[in-house]
């Protein structure tokens, strides 16, 4: 009579192989995997590895992000959902902060943090997720929020949320939505950022040169102006505009403006903004934080110059 196989190997590689190699004690011992078999692989020098509490990885060598995000979702339970900045990159973002796994699970769960993941309770558990096969994530808006709250300087809350709005990843509203929805924690640089762009600014560039220039003694300009002719025809978008001299200041960031066929369209708008007699002064992200007495001189020869000749027909508007 053939001897039986001690566990269900095919078993054992359908899970393995839907989890990216990662599997639970209790999953390998329901293959009829033996506990002793089990923590031989286990053991140092084996050919699995640790991950977790009672998470294991089926294989030798580092851990893939796809494999970190698996063990932590095994590890919260069945309910869980990826958050923050490991749900941010999922979206196509690039995230700052610690390369921590954030879970969410439902507040009447009893789960720790370990190793490298941070366990949140949440009554607002979402109901709408997304899945890349096994790995189970939060929709973009709250992935933001809690990237923003989990961070602890400014520049990088601004970074996350700025290029979230930028690339269309999220609007203001849904952001502002969970800023108001969400715990009170952290929750204050999230706002200063947000704020900023309730006054249209896009990226991290701008912002540092609205701080810049709302910290100098020029006057308060107009911040993300739709500039129109005479006729009431549409000019072009501005970082910063002074009505009564006719200038504007324009942050050249080359992270918003990576194509070709960006750059030809911000050289066609410096065109349309000279030929309207617009003194448009440009910097780029770099010299504003190396030389923010610079800049602010220049525009303030730009401002006494335009304010000595007649104001330019010109009507701005605010950002939409």
């Amino acid at each position: 009579m053939p001897r039986r196989s001690a566990f269900d190997a095919e078993r054992l590689r359908q899970v393995l192989r839907a989890q990216h190699h990662v599997i639970t004690r209790q999953q390998a011992l329901l293959c009829g995997l033996p506990p002793s078999t089990l923590d031989r692989y286990i053991a140092p020098g084996g050919r699995w590895q640790r991950l977790l509490p009672g998470v294991y990885l089926a294989l030798t060598g580092t851990a893939t992000q796809d494999q970190r995000e698996m063990a932590a979702l095994l590890y919260a339970g069945p309910r869980s959902l990826i958050t923050g900045s490991a749900a941010v990159r999922h979206h196509r973002l690039s995230p700052p902060g610690p390369n921590l796994v954030d879970v969410l699970i439902p507040w009447t769960d009893r789960r720790q943090s370990a190793g490298f993941v941070r366990v949140h309770r949440t009554r607002r558990l979402p109901s709408r997720r997304y899945r890349i096969g096994m790995i189970r994530f939060t929709k973009a808006p709250r992935a933001v929020a809690d990237t923003a709250r989990s961070l602890t300087r400014f520049d990088d809350v601004r970074h996350v949320v700025c290029d979230a709005v930028q690339r269309r990843v999220c609007t203001v509203a849904e952001l502002t939505e969970e800023l108001t929805a969400g715990p009170a924690a952290g929750a204050t640089l999230f706002r200063d950022a947000l704020a900023e762009i309730g006054d249209g600014v896009r990226s991290v560039a701008e912002a540092d040169c609205r701080i810049l220039i709302l910290s100098s003694d020029l006057p308060t300009p107009m911040f993300n102006a739709r500039l129109f002719d005479a006729n009431g025809v549409f000019i072009a978008t501005v970082d910063a505009w002074w009505p009564e001299a006719g200038v504007a200041a324009e942050v050249d960031s080359r992270a918003y403006h990576l194509s070709a066929d960006d750059q030809d369209h911000t050289t066609e708008r410096h065109d349309r903004l000279l030929a309207h007699g617009i003194l448009a002064l440009h910097f780029p992200p770099k010299r504003i934080k190396a030389d923010p007495a610079g800049v602010i001189s220049e525009l303030r020869s730009a401002i006494e110059q335009g304010s000595r000749r007649p104001r330019l027909s010109i009507t701005a508007l605010p950002p939409d």
